[in-house]
Order: structure tokens, then C-alpha cells, then sequence
């Protein structure tokens, strides 16, 4: 019986519990390694380095993470909803602050389609 038939047979929940779980024992992981290193870098961000190194060395299974990141990317516009609140709460100063309300939505774009490209390009389905 091979690991990949045990999660299968899981129900859904449990498999969305698994990979939340799996998900946030990564980013602890990084957020202790920058902790006890002393990094520049958000401990999250060091996670998800972390979590990568692991699934190209097969430690860790794209299947055992799926449901659970389907399910982070399903909520994920609502993540952008305290960004959103706050770039309108700036945006009567824009008459003052015209030049950086510009910048800075310039800078939300290109950040926004530089990660859509990049996930795009990355969320591939695996080969069998």
C-alpha cells in the first residue's frame, strides 16, 4: 500500500486538515529558522522556500497539500480586502498625494499580474 492510496482514501475534510497542517508546519519551520538565524526575510517566506525544497525532493507529496491550498487559493481575494480598504481610505488625499496614489496603484498591478504570471506558470498540472 503505497502513502499515496492512504490520503486518497481519506475523506475530504480530513485531507483539508492534513495539508492545512502540513501547511503550517512548513511556515513555523520558517518562521523559526529566521527567528534562530536572524534572517532578513519573513519566516513565511522561508517557509514556502522550505516547503518548495521539499516537494522537489519528493519528502513531501503535491496531493497531500492540494485541497487545503485549493481551499487557501479559494479565499484568497479576501485577503485583499484590508489592502483595498486601506488604499481607499488614501484616496481622498489624492489630490495631494496624486503622484503616490499613481505609484503605488502602479506598484499593486504590476505586483498583481507579476504573481498571476508566475503562479499561471507554476500551477501546471503534474505529469502522471
Amino acid at each position: 500500500m503505497t502513502s499515496g492510496s492512504v490520503t486518497a482514501r481519506l475523506p475530504a475534510p480530513a485531507r483539508f486538515v492534513l495539508g492545512l497542517g502540513l501547511l503550517l508546519a512548513f511556515a513555523a519551520a520558517g518562521q523559526a529558522l529566521t527567528g534562530a538565524l536572524g534572517l532578513p526575510l519573513p519566516g513565511s517566506v522561508v517557509g514556502l522556500v522550505l516547503l518548495w525544497a521539499a516537494l522537489g525532493l519528493k519528502l513531501v507529496r503535491l496531493h497531500w497539500i492540494t485541497d487545503a491550498a485549493d481551499g487557501l487559493l479559494g479565499i484568497l481575494g479576501l485577503l485583499f480586502i484590508p489592502a483595498t480598504v486601506g488604499f481607499l481610505q488614501f484616496l481622498s488625499a489624492g489630490a495631494a498625494w496624486g503622484l503616490w496614489v499613481l505609484v503605488m496603484t502602479a506598484g499593486l498591478l504590476v505586483g498583481a499580474g507579476a504573481a498571476g504570471l508566475l503562479a499561471s506558470r507554476l500551477l501546471r498540472p503534474e505529469d502522471s
